[in-house]
């Protein structure tokens, strides 16, 4: 009897390990953000949840921002230790650390500036490598920028650019600003830090040189250096539209919340199996003109109507 009990127990247990390897495997995506907390994070869990991805069951995010006391690279490393499958990565100073940290592990750039001039991907059609993504094309529209703060700001002979000088992105990016400032005569000048706590003397020697605004640059902390700005009374511009709910006055870009959702869908193709070198880096194709009037208000600026018809939201 106790025979045909042992006898009579044998399949189920031995289907036990089979029904344990059916289980789905948990994916662990890897996120480094730089710059400001923004919306990236939620957009891509959005997007990820569109293509049935569902955290605690059948994906994970690990999300790691630099701060004091862990620099980039550092946690580019710590995600490469837990084996991520995949690592989304914002901003070229991330998308640069991650690519330092690992030659395997796919990359995702959400978005990353210049890549192809910074070094990240051979080319926009085949990046090669283990990188791909979104481009930001924040370099390649420094003209335009510059024509919309001309707009606002008619008699401006001089522009600062508040510049990180540990993104590799700042010399496209700087490069790009100069050549159009040069070609309307109004000279931009850099002013370069590596993080917030040169903020101060920047802004100081700003005032010194007597620039009539500033450009900040997206990878560092601008929402401190829009306050910092305000307080002396000196108009800023940002890259992107958080930026300006931060307080500065306008920006001109692309519509990062379309390159954050994109960012999901590059994950769920890397996940599925594609390379990150046949995967070809898309460029944004909608851009926005945010104004903050209430900053305006704040700076005793008139906005013209002309900018503000065109303007894609206003802040008041």
């Amino acid at each position: 009897m106790k025979r045909r009990l042992f006898l009579s127990a044998l399949p189920s247990a031995a289907m036990w390990p089979l029904t344990a390897a059916a289980q789905p495997k948990t994916a662990v995506v890897g996120i480094l953000e730089v710059g400001d907390p923004g919306p990236m994070v939620g957009l891509l869990r959005q997007g990820l949840r569109d293509r049935g991805y569902v955290e605690g069951q059948n994906i994970r995010l690990e999300i790691r921002t630099p701060d004091a006391s862990r620099t980039l690279r550092e946690l580019a490393e710590e995600l490469v230790r837990l084996n991520v499958d995949v690592i989304v990565a914002k901003f070229t100073p991330a998308v640069r650390a991650a690519k330092n940290a690992t030659a395997t592990i796919p990359i995702v750039m959400a978005p990353a500036g210049a890549p192809v001039e910074t070094g990240l991907i051979a080319a926009l059609a085949r990046p090669g490598g283990n990188v791909t993504g979104l481009s930001g094309t924040a370099a390649e529209i420094g003209g335009k920028r510059i024509e919309v703060i001309r707009e606002i700001l008619p008699g401006v002979s001089r522009l600062g650019v508040l510049a990180n000088t540990a993104d590799p992105f700042t010399k496209p990016f700087l490069d790009e600003m100069q050549s159009a400032g040069a070609s309307v005569g109004v000279q931009v000048r850099p002013f370069m830090v590596s993080g917030s706590g040169e903020f101060a003397a920047a802004f100081s020697a700003m005032r010194d040189e007597g620039v009539g605004g500033v450009i900040l640059q997206p990878s560092l902390t601008v929402n401190t250096a829009a306050d910092m700005a305000l307080a002396h009374r000196l108009p800023s511009f940002g890259v992107f539209r958080s930026t300006v709910e931060a307080g500065a006055l306008m920006s001109y870009s692309a519509r990062l919340e379309d390159l954050y959702r994109e960012a999901a869908v590059y994950v769920d193709r890397i996940l599925k199996g594609a390379k990150p070198a046949d995967l070809p880096v898309q460029q944004p194709t909608r851009f926005e003109l945010v104004i903050n009037l209430k900053t305006a208000k704040a700076l005793s600026l008139t906005v013209p109507p002309a900018l503000l018809a065109r303007a894609d939201e206003v802040i008041e």
